[in-house]
């Protein structure tokens, strides 16, 4: 099943992607294959274990289906204090 997203970008990610947000068409049957989609695309530098995935809004599991219409957001690792 395909599916369009919007993709948001925080953080290093948003630096290694060069954009905020993008709309993406794609038929990966979780999120950790959309992931790796978009990794071959942005030469993003985190790997699954490194990031949480949310879906609209709320925390997700990587084996979770991506679904039309959804807004997918990864978090990367932040240091701050």
């Amino acid at each position: 099943m395909s599916a369009t997203v919007t993709v948001l970008y925080f953080a290093s990610l948003r630096e290694a992607a060069g954009i905020a947000s993008e709309q993406v068409h794609s038929g990966a049957q979780d999120l950790r294959a959309f992931y790796a989609e978009l990794d071959t695309r942005h030469g993003l530098r985190w790997t699954p274990a490194q990031l949480r995935v949310a879906v609209d809004g709320a925390f997700a599991r990587w084996e979770d289906e991506v679904r039309d219409g959804s807004e997918i957001v990864f978090i990367p690792p932040v240091s701050g204090g």
